[in-house]
């Protein structure tokens, strides 16, 4: 395993949160006849590469199984150290490599899906998997030691001098963190994928982000579990309060919801870590969003919040809006036009103009009764 930490690396894509930094990782296979190098790190690091491949005087093939830059933008210093070497790729990664990175086409070899290519005494077999998460994305798996390598599926963002996931608790927060930020806009797809992986004998999972898994069931487990099990009775509730209005209904509701044996996670927008809000989001059933009133329309902040939501497509059914306002405003309208693509079934919405009166409070408990028994009701 070669490749590099980034322990102090706390944003990734100038918008995801990396409270726990990351690493990027790429692997050395060493056949009796080729030698060959997987993926080829994030350009900041390099020289990190660069310094690690000093031993290493001959790479036949540098297989890029996804050519976004953090796993990708080492490829033009290696082949210009080893210019012997030919670039592994699927079909669509080929003008997406001359694109991004100018690598000259005659570099390239593209592989097609299912295709093998011998190193002497182990053997590559190429899986085409499209849309986890970009559309060239392919898997590598080493049949003689049935090892799949699989780039950004199953990853984590953990920096780590340990290389297999052994703490699993954390590995396993951070997976689930991972695949909601990334992966859960594709898990229709990702079922596939999972499916097709039953046909292969897997004993290590080597992600190009995260640490390696040598107990591989534990995260297939897991991506089966986010992608394919039904939401349970949770309900997500992000929220903004300016005046103090929206906050007195929010405490209000996530009271009458406990009440009811309703689990409730609220994400003051405001303050929160929206990773931690995207991955509440893999097994929440519903959620509700508190506004506040803003020149007519929800809290910029909710606006985010709700376009968040509908990006990454998780399994929510139900929703539902509750805020105020101080003369009008169709907040509620809003925020149902920008999470229009999830399809969920939505509930009167609770507007208060002004402060939350008693009969305002009465609302909300009536909200909580139809959620809860919609929820419930499943």
């Amino acid at each position: 395993m070669l490749g590099t930490q980034d322990f102090d690396r706390r944003l990734f894509d100038e918008l995801i949160p990396l409270p726990d930094g990351t690493s990027y990782n790429a692997y050395i296979v060493k056949g009796s006849e080729k030698v060959a190098l997987i993926d080829a790190v994030d350009p900041v690091k390099s020289g990190v590469l660069m310094r690690q491949l000093a031993s290493v005087k001959q790479i036949d093939y540098l297989v890029c199984q996804h050519v976004e830059q953090d796993h990708s933008g080492g490829i033009p210093q290696v082949l210009e150290r080893y210019p012997q070497a030919q670039v592994l790729c699927s079909p669509k990664a080929k003008q997406m490599l001359v694109d991004h990175l100018h690598v000259d086409p005659e570099k390239i070899t593209v592989v097609e899906d299912g295709e093998t290519i011998s190193l002497g005494d182990r053997t590559f077999e190429f899986i085409h998997a499209p849309w986890v998460h970009w559309p060239e994305t392919m898997l590598t798996y080493l049949q003689e030691e049935k090892i799949l390598f699989t780039c950004d599926f199953f990853g984590s963002h953990i920096a780590s001098t340990q290389i297999y996931a052994h703490n699993k608790g954390r590995v396993y927060d951070a997976a689930k963190r991972y695949y909601a930020e990334i992966m859960m806009p594709f898990r229709t797809i990702i079922t596939k994928h999972l499916a097709r992986l039953e046909n292969y004998e897997i004993e290590m999972i080597a992600p190009s982000h995260g640490q390696v898994y040598d107990d591989p069931s534990f995260i297939i487990d897991a991506y089966r579990h986010w992608v394919l099990d039904e939401p349970r009775d949770l309900v997500l509730l992000p929220y903004v309060s300016m005046h103090g209005s929206t906050q007195v209904m929010v405490d209000h509701l996530i009271t009458a919801l406990v009440d009811r044996g309703i689990e409730v996670a609220p994400f003051n927008l405001t303050v929160t870590d929206l990773g931690k809000l995207s991955e509440a989001l893999v097994e929440a059933k519903a959620v509700v969003f508190g506004t506040p009133t803003v020149l007519v329309g929800p809290h910029p902040s909710v606006v985010s919040a709700a376009y968040l939501v509908a990006a990454l497509r998780p399994k929510l059914k139900y929703a539902a809006v509750i805020g105020s306002y101080g003369w009008g405003g169709k907040a509620p309208e809003t925020i149902k036009s920008l999470t229009a693509s999830l399809k969920l079934q939505w509930i009167d919405p609770v507007m208060v103009k002004g402060s939350p009166r008693k009969e305002d409070l009465s609302r909300i408990d009536n909200l909580a009764n139809e959620l809860a028994g919609m929820m419930k009701g499943d």
